[in-house]
């Protein structure tokens, strides 16, 4: 795995199956998000208790919190199927049909990316969300006909990392919207201790903080390290990880105590040696590092904003005090952070 994306909190292709063996299998053993985990639990055995389906959920947040996991076990805690789809994959109209008619009672229909859903099937959808029916369009031009079929009242969960992208509309037919938050360690320790009995590698507290506290507060970065560290100490070491292993460990792979990574350091460096702190455009930082604009904003900066090491300001990407301090540079004369320092 390149080193680049050894952090990122984006799914990589090969991770699908590793990811699905450490999930949670009951909604009680899901670690973190206590608020988002009440809320659930109280929609759930409502719901139960009157026989009906869920309302609709939109779960949003940045990439590898766990919406795709608390949508399985909302699945699992109703007792009924799943089926998943996210927004590119959806084309046409009659891709939505093919799945809607599949639902059954209860069942939950689980759309990834829903903020990029083409207009035209945010409209398709919105019967359905709403009155459990669809406009089929039977044949072309001036003979065609719509034809009403009717819908078995489903649950729609939609997974966003752009919520400001959803349209007003779309936000508006969902009746629970819950924000995922990044994790603490104390939580990421407990993630990483039960992914380590799954892996059957022997972790003790200590070697397991140690990984929590560079995983930028990502459940899905933290097993990733963990998997890079098992193999480092079975490797390296005796098998075991211990806090000491997995410094070791994860120094050779650039991830520093603050979870920061080649890419993080390339984005502030650039900002503080280029463009002289800051602020400068996001198209023209992406541009200087070589990379997409939008994996920076949605993937990068979240992390790096939530830390301190960067502002977005009206005029662009800005890097802090604490950015400066991390690489030993002193502001220039004259700049906002030098008059702050003074």
């Amino acid at each position: 795995m390149p080193r680049l994306q050894i952090t990122t909190p984006d799914a990589l292709a090969d991770e699908s199956g590793a990811e699905a063996a450490l999930r949670p299998s009951r909604l009680d053993e899901f670690v973190g998000q206590p608020q988002v985990r009440q809320s659930l639990q109280i929609a759930i055995d409502a719901a139960k208790g009157r026989g009906e389906a869920l309302d609709h959920l939109l779960f949003f947040g940045p990439p590898g919190l766990g919406k795709t996991t608390l949508a399985m076990l909302l699945a699992k805690e109703m007792g009924v199927q799943l089926r998943t789809s996210s927004g590119p994959v959806l084309e046409r109209p009659g891709d939505l049909v093919g799945l809607l008619t599949s639902l059954q009672r209860g069942d939950i229909l689980f759309i990834d990316e829903i903020h990029r859903l083409r207009p035209q099937l945010e409209e398709f959808l919105y019967p359905a969300m709403e009155d459990f029916r669809v406009d089929v369009r039977i044949g072309e031009g001036p003979a065609a006909q719509t034809i009403p079929m009717a819908l078995e009242r489903f649950t729609l969960v939609g997974a966003t990392t752009r919520f400001g992208l959803l349209t007003p509309p779309m936000r508006a037919r969902f009746g629970i919207v819950e924000r995922l938050q990044f994790y603490a360690p104390d939580d990421l320790q407990r993630i990483l201790l039960r992914s380590a009995a799954v892996l059957r590698t022997p972790i003790d507290d200590a070697g397991a903080l140690e990984i929590a506290r560079r995983s930028r507060g990502t459940p899905r970065v933290a097993n990733r390290l963990l998997r890079r560290v098992r193999d480092y100490a079975q490797v390296r070491a005796d098998g075991r990880v211990t806090a000491a292993v997995a410094a070791e460990a994860l120094q050779r792979l650039n991830v520093d105590e603050f979870g920061l990574d080649d890419m993080d350091a390339r984005i502030l460096t650039t900002i503080i040696e280029k463009f002289g702190g800051g602020p400068v455009g996001l198209g023209t930082v992406a541009v200087a590092v070589g990379e997409d604009a939008g994996t920076l904003e949605e993937v990068y900066e979240p992390y790096l904003i939530q830390q301190g090491y960067l502002e977005r300001t009206p005029r662009g990407r800005q890097a802090t005090r604490r950015a400066y301090e991390r690489f030993g540079v002193t502001p220039p004369a004259g700049s906002q952070q030098a008059l702050f320092d003074g």
